[in-house]
Order: structure tokens, then C-alpha cells, then sequence
């Protein structure tokens, strides 16, 4: 569930990029939100007697979180493709998922793979050539924040909600997040054409990774997931150099390996020690 969710992501990411002249990044991002707040909504179809019963206070306001930090990612993630190339970005985005593998990893070799990611991020933006734009990078590091805290969200949210039913409050609040950001601009801009290739993309990102990620979780240590997050940022050069034309050098190359083998060895544990079935509130 995890590798088809991380494909799904860089897809959908690559074709993203496509809309941004267009449509902007913060109006690219919107559409997609916008349109998986529909679609999650029709699917999930939540009743305000049900939401009563399958939320908690607590369980409401973890979800209301979740949809913030959702739109937070996809409207700086954005934001950082339109000025960095795809896999450096998302090398960058990635130091999100492997804070929290080394935060919740076990044993003392953990600390050490932070410095190898430091290198690696080094390599991938080369700062002394100056060709890495840095407000793209911040852009990036600011969605590794909204990533990491999106990871330990959804696995609250996936213990405490049964089913997808989390997915019925975070896409929509994620919708109106980033229509506040957006502001009411964006709509002269939309066309059927556009409409349409929004549609496909809410499907590929956010709302099919964001299914599977949320029922991964459930049967994943935060650590154990964190590690297999690791392969994005390959899947994302891939995705750039194929669909976008992102041909990386050979320092690049390097220095991804170096972020995807610190994913791997800040957390190499399993599976959660009871996993909750999807019904389980």
C-alpha cells in the first residue's frame, strides 16, 4: 500500500507541474484539494448523527489538524517544484519522514543517519554553484515539516477513527485551507480542460496515497513507514526525468542515494505490534 501510494504521489506531482504555468502553483494546489474534498465526500458520504458517534473530541481536532498540515504540504511542495527540479525537492521533502524513523527508531546507530542525509541534501542542491533557488528549498523543507507532523497524524487519526471516516473532516478542512490561501482569483483561470485534469490528479494525489497511507499506518510502525518512504525521492527523480525531462548529474544522483540509504537505516523495523483493523474506532 505504501510504494503504490508513493507512485501515485509522484505522478500526480509530475503532472502537476504541467498545470503550474497555467493555473499557478497555489491554484494547481487548490484544485487538487478541492476536488478530493468532493470526491471524499461523495464516497465516504458522512451523516452528522454518525460523525457524532465516530468522533471524540480529541480524535475531531487531530482530524481537523491533519487536514491543515495536508494542505500545507501540497501548497509548499508546489511551491518548491516551481523553482527546484522534482527529485531534489522531494529528497528535501523527505528529511520530514526521516526525522520521525530516527525519533521513533531503536538503537544507538540511528543518530548516525542524519550526517549521511546532511550530505546527501549537500550534494543534491550543490549551494555553492548557487543553481539551487533557495526560496525553493525552504518551500521544500517547510512540506518536510507538514510531512512529518502528516505522518504521526494519520496514525492517530487511523487508531482512533474506524475506516476512512478521518478522510471525510481532514480533505475537506485541507480544501478550505488552501481556498483562504488561494482567495477567489484562482476561478477566472479554470477551464473544462483544466477541470477535468484536476479531477485526475485529486484522484492520483491527494486522495489515493492519503487512503493507503491511512490504512498503511495502521499496520506500520511510524519508524517502519518512515523507511519505506525512503524510495520517494528516487520514484520522484524518475518521475522528473521521464515525464518533466529533469535529467539529474551525477552529484545529484550520489546524493540521493546518500538520502534514500540514511531513510533506510534510521529505521529497518516492522510491522506495529497490534495492528487495528479497519473497523476498530
Amino acid at each position: 500500500m505504501s510504494v503504490a501510494a508513493m507512485v501515485s504521489v509522484q505522478l500526480g506531482m509530475a503532472i502537476s507541474v504541467t498545470l503550474i504555468e497555467g493555473l499557478g502553483v497555489d491554484g494547481v494546489a487548490w484544485l487538487r484539494l478541492a476536488w478530493a474534498a468532493v470526491l471524499v465526500l461523495l464516497i465516504v458520504r458522512p451523516r452528522p448523527a454518525t460523525v457524532v458517534r465516530s468522533f471524540t473530541r480529541t480524535s475531531f481536532a487531530t482530524c481537523v489538524l491533519l487536514g491543515v498540515v495536508t494542505s500545507g504540504i501540497t501548497l509548499l511542495f508546489l511551491a518548491a517544484l516551481a523553482r527546484i527540479p522534482m527529485g531534489t525537492a522531494s529528497a528535501l521533502e523527505f528529511l520530514g519522514p526521516l526525522g520521525v524513523a530516527v525519533a521513533h527508531g531503536r538503537g544507538r546507530g540511528r543518530l548516525v543517519w542524519p550526517g549521511l542525509a546532511a550530505v546527501g541534501v549537500l550534494l543534491l542542491t550543490q549551494p555553492w554553484t548557487g543553481a539551487v533557488d533557495p526560496v525553493g528549498v525552504l518551500f521544500a523543507l517547510g512540506a518536510a515539516a507538514c510531512w512529518a507532523s502528516y505522518i504521526l497524524l494519520t496514525q492517530r487519526a487511523g487508531d482512533a477513527v474506524a475506516g476512512i471516516d478521518a478522510l471525510a473532516v481532514s480533505m475537506p478542512v485541507a480544501a478550505l485551507v488552501a481556498t483562504v490561501v488561494v482567495g477567489p482569483g484562482v476561478s477566472a483561470l479554470l477551464t473544462a480542460r483544466t477541470l477535468l485534469i484536476g479531477l485526475g490528479l485529486a484522484i492520483l494525489l491527494p486522495l489515493v496515497p492519503f487512503v493507503l497511507e491511512l490504512l498503511a499506518l495502521r499496520r506500520l510502525t511510524t519508524a517502519a513507514f518512515g523507511t519505506l518512504m525512503a524510495l520517494e525521492p528516487g520514484v520522484a527523480l524518475l518521475a522528473g526525468w521521464v515525464i518533466l525531462g529533469q535529467r539529474p548529474d551525477l552529484l545529484g544522483v550520489v546524493g540521493l542515494g546518500l538520502v534514500v540509504m540514511a531513510g533506510v537505516g534510521a529505521a529497518r523495523g516492522g510491522g506495529r505490534t497490534a495492528s487495528l483493523p479497519l473497523e476498530q474506532g
